[in-house]
This record gives C-alpha cells, structure tokens and sequence, in this order.
C-alpha cells in the first residue's frame, strides 16, 4: 500500500497532521488492494481484523520530551560473585570485552548481599572465600594465587585467558554454592561477605578496562547502640580506594524498608536520612572523594512502606543525594510459562510504580534525577529456560522505552553476571538474548526521546486498545556515538506482541523516507524459548574473545510497509531525516 506523494508532511500533533492522516486513510481505501469480503463459498480464508490493521506512524521530530543520561542503560552486579568465586575470572578476556560492548554505563555493585558486605584491607584471604569441593579446593586456590601474581606484572588493564580446566572447576565451585544463594534469597536470610583489599582491586580493574564507572554501596547495617550508622568499615574502605586513586560512586544499603523482614531491624527515614548525611560529611573528610556522587535511598518497589520511607527520605536527605533510586521487580521464580512474559497488564506494572515515585521525588525536590535498579525479568534467581531466553527480552525492551519516556535518568540492569537465569552473558561467558537487545539498544539509541504518534485503519480513528496495548514503539534519536550514522537521524524500536504480522506505515514527517531494519527474532526451532537470537536472519555469535559480529542493517526502500512479524522485536533508523531535536 502506497499514500499519495500529494499529502503535505506537516508537524505532528498538529490539527494539519490529522488531517493528513485522514487523506492517507481515504487514499488507501481507494486503492484496489482494499480488503474485500469473500464471495460465499468462494473458498478463500478471510483475514482477520488484527492482521489487516494498518498502523500508521509518525514521530514528532522538533523536540525531545525526555533527555537521558548518556549511561541511561547500565549494569549491576551482585555481591554475591565474591561468594562464589566469579569474581576471580572478572579478569577474562571475553568478559570484559562483552561489558565493554555495552560502555559507557554505571556498575552498581550492590544487591540484597549489599547490607552483609564487610570490608578488610587485606591483599589475599582465602579463608574467606566460598566452599569448594575438598580434592580441588587447593590446586584451584593455588590457580588464583599464580592468575593474581601474573596479572599484578601487567600494566594498565590486567586481561587474562584462564585455562579450560580451571573454568571448568569453577562452574562446579559455583553450581555448589548456587544452592546456598538460591537457598538465601528465598529464605530472605543472608550470610556475611568480606570484600578485601584484593576484591575491590579486581572489581575496579573489571569496572575501568570496560568503560564503566562503579557505584558501590556501603553495608548500612552496621549499627551503633544507639542505632546510628557505624561508618568505620566505609571509613576504611573510603581511605584504601584513595589512596588508589579510584573514581568511585557511591551508595548507602539496599532497600532499606525490607530491613525487618531480613534481620528484624527497623531503620525509619529520619535515621536513614541523617546516615545519609553523614556518608556526605565522611566523604567531604576524604579529599579525593570530596566531590563524589552519592545515590539513595535504593527504596523497594513503591508499595505502602517504601513509599513512606521514600518521602520522609526526600523531606529530611533529597538535597544530600545526586540521583534518587528505587527498585522493581516483575515476577518471581514461581513463573512456569512462557505466555506470562507476554501479559500487557504485567509489562503496565512498571507505569503505575514510575507515576508513584516520581509523585514523590517532585513533591520535595521538582526536578531531580530518578534511577531505577535492580531491575530484570524475575527475582529470586529466576527461571531456568524462561527468564534467560528471548522471551524475557519484551519485559526488558519494555522496561527501556516505558522508563525512557517517564524521564527515568539511568537503569541498572541485574545482573550482567551473576548466578541464577535473570542476568545478560551466562557462566560460559556467552551472551544471552538479552544481553545481544542490550548491545542493539546501545549501539542505535540515544539519550534523546521523541514523542510517537499512531493512527489506524479501523472504523475507529485510533488503533483499538488491543492494537496498542501488544504493539508497543518507542522513538529516540540515534546514538550520537554509532558514526555509521549522521546527526538528525531517529531510532524507533517497536515490541509486537500479536500473534500475527503487523503493518507499519510511516507517515508525516517520516514518509518517504529510506530505513535500515534491525530485525531481532528467536535462533532454532525453541521459539521464544531461545537462548540464541539472529539479526536480520542471521544469528548472532562472538568471532572472538575481543570482536563482536558486524551488526548488519537491511535496507527498506523508500515507502515501503515495515513488516513486523508474531511476537518479535525490531529497531529501525530513519537515517536521512535530519531531525530538528537531534541535529543538537
């Protein structure tokens, strides 16, 4: 289907742009390719409603609604990769080429485990490392200790290629104290964990050779008798990284409204802001950190408890914090099928908590930047075979464009490496679906959000609830960083739901326009149970520890319908639009 070269490209919103939409209507009904009705017993299968729908596109291009942070998508890594022993191997070649394809972002290394950190300025200690099996554990802490000395001769970024076998043995290490992880989570009963001298090296020798900034949380569970903050083990920590010159960010305790539940220990708002506020005066005392960013509270998703404890924060600490963060949740690991990643109502949730906490930030300090964490398909672990797969990707794709255009400033993705299924590159440092999402989104969408506008062929002057609810798009302008691409050019990405193909035509200030089709479907026969994803047909796999595959564009012709296949995700540049909101 083709509209009349005749129609004026006009702004949208205007009352001219729906006029235009109108003629476009008229014009396709007109055309001889009109559905028509079968004749009886003629024998031909009638097309449905949904998948004759035409979806009519447009994308206000004058100004942006939102403007991001250039690390809006960032990284989070859980505490717990010190516990069972992954955080030796953050030195691997794969690993760190594999974070650094999704630079520049934050590292937030915090989770539930963040409040049982303790931290010793020791270089090595292997009584505090997890358990492992008794005929290996020697050999293998023998592997790290000779792996740590070579790296210390290195200069710059410490890389290493760690033998098959030693990886081997720490998989089985791992799967062990998976148990004990899975075991705590659940329980919501938590062990202690020592960082060392030697743990924060690694984990900032990971952070810098990757491109990422770390934010690091400090145990906010170390308590006086009085119930005030003990920041003696910050106070040290603070001197090491100092010392070392580290840039550094930083962050006090982990949802802290949970803390009842967890250790039958109340920190109310007005304590948590007045630790807050002492973390700032700890961190003026130590030169090199004078300047650093501080974010909090990192209150739970906003129900009845969180949202108090977050408003009291804000009216006694909002001032004290660079950035205020909170935390969601989609579902937990109970999740048995496929089709519950697929719920609209599930992918809304996020829209009402967003409204929530925003109503709460403005109240007290209109204006100021908002982060989601810890946010991934499940909790708990996840879902073997559901939450690491493609199906998980509507969840996080969603995630992405809903919070973009709230103005949500930066969202932590949990985990890049972890233990469970919820996290992007897995324990044989593959990429998973979501992590192979996570690289498209950085590499084609910018900071910048644009308004969408969609019309519809139906009776009805909008696409019916149904339509817009399962075919979700979102519109940025192109990264500013991926120079296949002129500044002015717009990325939209586009979630289809239906079970059936849907019709996109661009319209307005879009029409006319040449288009490259990042298409992201499901690798095998698995369906969305794939843990391999192909681009445009082709599949995508590392060539090496250190290239990524090329990330092949095809090329829609100028007019052309986009075609979106049954329960698929697609990017799509407008490269020659030269769009007012991202020529800046």
């Amino acid at each position: 289907l083709h509209f009349k070269n005749s129609v004026p490209s006009v702004v949208p919103s205007s009352p001219l742009w729906l006029a235009s939409v109108a003629l476009m209507v008229q014009s396709v009904i007109s055309t001889s390719s009109t559905y028509r009705r079968p004749a009886p017993g003629g024998g031909g299968k009638r097309t449905g409603l949904m998948e004759r729908t035409l979806i009519l596109l447009d994308v206000n291009t004058r100004s942006p609604v939102q403007v991001l942070n250039d690390n809006f998508l960032s990284l989070q890594l859980d505490p717990s990769i010190i516990k069972d022993g992954w955080l030796d191997f953050l030195s691997s070649k794969r690993l760190v080429t594999l974070a650094r394809g999704l630079s520049p972002a934050y590292l937030r290394f915090g989770g539930k485990r963040t409040d049982f950190l303790h931290f010793h300025n020791l270089k090595n200690l292997a009584k505090f490392r997890g358990p492992g099996p008794d005929y290996y554990l020697k050999n293998y802490e023998d592997d790290i200790v000779r792996s740590d000395i070579a790296l210390d001769k290195q200069r710059g970024c410490k890389l290493a290629n760690h033998p098959v076998m030693m990886l081997d043995l720490q998989r089985e290490k791992a799967a062990q104290m998976q148990l004990v992880l899975l075991k705590e989570q659940v329980s919501n009963i938590y062990s202690n964990i020592t960082i060392t001298a030697r743990s924060l090296d690694k984990l900032y020798n990971f952070a810098e050779c990757a491109g990422l900034h770390l934010v690091l949380g400090f145990n906010a569970l170390q308590r006086n008798p009085d119930s005030s903050w003990n920041s003696s083990s910050a106070f040290s920590l603070l001197k090491y990284s100092a010392g070392k010159k580290y840039n550094i960010s930083w962050e006090l305790g982990n949802e802290p409204n949970g803390y009842r539940s967890m250790v039958g220990q109340t920190v109310n708002s007005t304590q948590l802001a007045k630790d807050y506020t002492m973390l700032r005066t700890l961190l003026q005392s130590v030169r090199y950190y004078s300047r650093a960013h501080l974010y909090g509270p990192n209150a739970g998703p906003p129900r009845k408890n969180a949202i108090l404890l977050l408003d009291g924060f804000m009216k006694n600490a909002g001032s004290v914090v660079d950035a205020v963060t909170w935390q969601h949740y989609y579902m937990d690991s109970r999740v048995t099928k496929v089709e519950d990643f697929l719920k609209t109502r599930l992918l809304d949730t996020l829209t009402e908590q967003i409204t929530k906490v925003l109503k709460v930030v403005n109240s007290h300090a209109p204006g100021k930047k908002v982060w989601l964490g810890g946010v991934g398909p499940a909790w708990a672990g996840g879902t073997s075979n559901l939450s690491d797969t493609y199906a998980a990707g509507f969840l996080w794709l969603n995630t992405l464009g809903v919070a973009a255009m709230h103005g949500i400033d930066v969202v932590l993705r949990h985990s890049f490496f972890d233990y469970g299924y919820t996290h992007l590159v897995d324990q044989h440092f593959n990429p998973l679906p979501d992590y192979w999402f996570s690289l498209v989104f950085k590499r084609l969408v910018g900071p910048r959000v644009l308004a969408v506008r969609v019309a519809g062929l139906q009776r009805k002057p909008q696409p019916g609830r149904v339509i817009r609810d399962k075919l979700r798009i979102y519109a940025h302008c192109t990264s500013f960083h991926n120079h296949n691409y002129v500044k002015g050019s717009i990325t939209i990405y586009i979630i289809n739901l239906h079970r059936s193909r849907k019709k996109i035509k661009l319209a307005g200030t879009l029409r006319n326009k040449t288009v490259h089709q990042y298409l992201l479907q499901p690798y095998g026969t698995d369906g969305l149970h794939a843990r391999s994803v192909q681009l445009n047909g082709e599949k995508l796999l590392m060539v090496d520890n250190e290239t990524f595959p090329e990330l092949k564009p095809q090329t829609l012709r100028a007019g052309r319908t986009i075609a979106m296949p049954p329960m698929t995700i697609g990017f799509y540049v407008i490269k020659n639009i030269n769009a007012y909101a991202c020529r800046r």
